[in-house]
């Protein structure tokens, strides 16, 4: 899948140039190359590679897929065991999917072939070192240099930083978190009679640790068992996981992949951009605090991403580069922050009162459908709070507590 440029086209420059090829940069890749832009998408792995990740995708992220993307579902949800530190367990139905299963390797793969089928060019293998905006190797104020692992500089008119949650384009622009998670997840492969037990149907176990949750995804003959917590409980996060799967009769059975993963949520002052550089899903810190679902942020700000790339791409002077670039950061707070927001709202209630949500979302109609809307895609937490004013207020309630 990789390219090569030649020596004699180091000075080529190119319209856009995403760093990251996982959802967010493979969606950015896509907007900005379908737009007829010249695109260079950067990634320091092989494709296809492995991402720790559920691998849930909800409504959100399957309506903002590229025309044509046919999901590798492994697995289609229709009901949900929900387990309050493993006691309480309650099944709850739907006739309608909630969400549909897939693994990170073959979907991101997807993406990327989507993204080089609308014309851009992928080079696999290669790490940014930095990224720079003055100095000698720009030979222009409407032109940034990605300097490559190597020595290679590639020129861009603009930049899109999608290089995950350490990101190095995230650090140039100055991106700044005021929450940050620990995962830890394994994949376990077992027998067809333990898969047919779960086919169809996902756990939510809300943990032992505030804020922590565990879930159990089904793909096919592999189950994804995994537990988020807040990072400094590490031992207690390990310990969790542990926990949960020899309480699901899984201890036996030896995990085929066992990984972490940091999750790292913005802060609302954070910066988007800077200059003719912007930052996209979890570069940006852009996921969503509560449940830490990150593929449908990473989608939606990848492709608002490229459109104003674009648009970067195409200003003559700073002015009207840093006019579009805050016409980006007010596209992402409009809609994504507003989701942000009321997330972090529900992860304070969470925090305190993780009972309570248990016992509502397995014992009340209502807050059962809003689960399921929310999940298929036909309302969001902004949505619900905004026409629901006695949501507002239970949240505001529990803050003040």
């Amino acid at each position: 899948m990789s390219s090569e440029n030649s020596a004699d086209d180091t000075r080529h420059v190119w319209d856009v140039v995403v760093v990251g090829a996982g959802p967010a940069g493979a969606s950015a890749a896509y907007a900005a190359a379908v737009a007829g832009r010249s695109v260079l998408l950067l990634e320091k792995a092989e494709i296809p590679r492995y991402k720790t990740c559920g691998g849930g995708i909800i409504g959100p992220s399957r309506d903002s897929l590229p025309p044509g993307f046919e999901l590798p579902f492994r697995d289609r949800v229709h009901a949900v065991t929900f387990t309050l530190d493993g006691k309480f367990s309650r099944t709850r139905r739907s006739r309608q999917m909630l969400f549909g299963l897939i693994n990170r390797p073959e979907f991101d793969e997807q993406l990327v072939e989507h993204a080089q089928k609308a014309g851009a060019e992928l080079r696999t293998g290669v790490t940014v070192a930095r990224v720079e905006q003055h100095g000698t190797e720009v030979p222009d104020r409407r032109t940034v240099a990605v300097m490559l692992q190597g020595g290679e500089t590639v020129l861009a008119r603009a930049v899109v930083g999608a290089d995950g949650s350490a990101s190095r384009i995230g650090a140039h622009v100055g991106v700044k978190l005021d929450q940050v998670d620990l995962g830890l997840e394994a994949e376990i492969p077992v027998p067809e009679t333990v898969a047919e037990d779960w086919a169809g149907r996902v756990l939510i176990d809300w943990g032992p640790m505030p804020g922590s949750y565990g879930w159990v995804f089904p793909k096919g003959d592999t189950l994804t068992v995994g537990v988020i917590s807040a990072r400094g409980e590490g031992a207690a996060t390990k310990r969790y996981l542990e926990d949960f799967i020899a309480r699901l009769g899984l201890a036996g059975f030896e995990p085929s992949i066992s990984s972490g993963h940091l999750t790292r949520c913005r802060s609302d002052d954070s910066p988007l951009s800077r200059g003719r550089v912007l930052v996209c899903g979890d570069a940006a810190g852009l996921l969503e605090p509560w449940t830490r679902e990150g593929i449908s942020f990473a989608l939606r700000s990848g492709r608002l991403a490229g459109e104003w790339a674009v648009r970067i791409a195409e200003s003559h002077d700073a002015v009207d580069a840093r006019r579009q670039a805050l016409n980006y950061a007010f596209a992402i707070k409009a809609g994504l922050g507003v989701e942000m927001s009321v997330g972090r709202r529900m992860l304070k209630a969470f925090e305190r009162r993780p009972g309570m949500l248990h016992t509502a979302i397995t014992g009340f109609r209502p807050a059962w459908n809003a689960f399921a809307k929310i999940t298929r895609g036909s309302t969001t937490l902004g949505e619900l709070v905004r026409t629901h004013p006695m949501v507002g207020r239970v949240l505001q309630a529990r803050e003040e507590r």
